[in-house]
């Protein structure tokens, strides 16, 4: 049955509905928004190479990359590419895969029903072969070398490697040149049985439609389906130590400006639900007070030139793994790492003051008031929150319920030094002839 909830300080009203075959089924009617947006999503992302297959008893590890490999190849069926399918409906298509979960998705003005119908149909009817999957080799191949020119991807998951020494968040989720050779077909529909049941999926939609009849296309379109019995997925990961694998790293490219981004490894990555929702929202006010645009440290160094437009910040939390990021191109990065210790040093000594609190505070909560504005933020979003135990619309009162005693331990918990990992990449020096 249908559930009606209203949150009346976003003038929002979202529809929810677990259907027989357990697949989780929010929709967001905007009456004005010109288009419809909608995601269909499993909690399956790059991470998860390690399981016990649906119908198994043993565990299994399968190739890194071969979640991503799985969304590439889910295009493809008996009768060629979707793709085209929804361009000759004018609707767009695209899929992603990130740590934890693998989303596809569409956006149109017209013929949204016959989309969304296409959108659940090819999603839940995989189709392999093994000359298919070889070819897919060849062309993740090239997607991997040319990361590999790309130096902000290669800083990341630089980074990554020297916080973790275990956990596979470390590893590139496209995978390498050699795991990729060894994904097979059978591979693949081992991870898609796994995975792809609708108990472990989400449908969100948002856009100017009737939920009611919405949700009857839904289900009549899932009643023509027979899925397995669910099982419960069970997920192997490696036990991390708390500290970071390495401090420091360095890395030559052929980089016109070097670049330095300091990660902050979380010590307690298991949080989920409000705990987490709370926690994330003050590590990101702490982020915005100490770094954000408008502080007193990012101005100082803009105007010295130690940074410019490409210095950011970031907070990742999932299920297994928590980490922040600082940093950008620099003329001097040792001395931006040296100015970036300095400034946490400080606010943990001192402390996020009641004043600068409130006014990171108001400039989050409005511009999350506007990401709402858009179909395409909500709907990748929400199935994120969700996943994790949490509600996207809780954002706005939790941020008004948080104090800065609240940001303040936050800021003193996660920024530890001994939690602290540098990368460095560096322009290639050159060798005289």
């Amino acid at each position: 049955m249908l559930e009606k909830k209203d949150f009346p300080t976003l003038k929002e009203t979202l529809y929810q509905e677990k259907l027989d075959n357990g697949l989780s089924v929010f929709l967001l009617p905007k009456d004005s928004l010109n288009k419809t947006f909608a995601t269909f999503t499993t909690n399956y992302g790059s991470v998860d190479d390690h399981f016990v297959p649906l119908k198994g008893e043993e565990a299994v590890k399968v190739p890194d990359g071969i979640a991503h490999f799985l969304e590439h190849k889910m295009f493809e069926d008996e009768e060629g590419d979707v793709f085209q399918t929804f361009g000759e409906r004018g609707a767009q298509a695209n899929a992603f895969t990130t740590f934890t979960r693998t989303a596809y998705l569409f956006s149109s003005t017209e013929q949204v029903i016959k989309n969304v119908h296409t959108l659940l149909d090819f999603v839940q009817h995989p189709y392999f072969t093994e000359d298919s999957v070889e070819k897919e080799k060849g062309i993740i191949e090239q997607e991997i070398r040319m990361y590999k020119d790309n130096a902000d991807f290669q800083i990341l998951f630089g980074l990554l490697s020297e916080m973790y020494q275990k956990h596979p968040v470390a590893t590139d989720i496209a995978g390498t040149e050699e795991s990729i050779q060894e994904i097979t077909k059978d591979d693949l529909y081992t991870c898609y049985n796994t995975f792809y049941h609708p108990v472990n999926m989400t449908l969100f939609i948002v856009g100017p439609f009737d939920p009611e009849k919405m949700i009857e296309e839904i289900r009549n379109n899932q009643a023509e389906k027979s899925f397995d019995p669910p099982e419960e997925i069970e997920r192997i990961f490696p036990d991390e130590p708390a500290e970071p694998k390495s401090q420091e790293k360095q890395t030559e490219m052929s980089v016109s400006t070097p670049k330095c981004l300091m990660g902050f490894k979380d010590k307690n990555p298991n949080r989920q639900g409000e705990e987490l929702l709370r926690y994330e929202l003050s590590i990101q006010l702490a982020l915005d007070a100490m770094f954000g645009p408008g502080s007193e440290a990012y101005e100082e160094m803009y105007e010295e030139g130690l940074i410019d437009d490409s210095f950011s910040v970031d907070f990742t939390a999932e299920k297994t793994f928590a980490f922040s990021l600082i940093g950008g191109d620099s003329k001097d990065p040792e001395e931006l790492v040296a100015r970036i210790e300095k400034v946490l040093s400080s606010f943990r000594n001192n402390e996020i003051s009641d004043e600068l609190f409130q006014r990171v505070r108001k400039k989050r909560i409005g511009t999350f008031l506007k990401q709402l504005n858009s179909p395409e933020f909500i709907a990748t979003q929400f199935t994120r929150y969700e996943e994790n135990g949490m509600d996207l619309f809780d954002v706005v009162p939790t941020l008004e319920d948080l104090t800065h005693t609240d940001v303040n331990k936050a800021l003193n918990e996660h920024f530890e030094p001994t939690q602290q990992s540098v990368h460095y990449i560096k322009p290639k020096v050159k060798v005289d002839a």
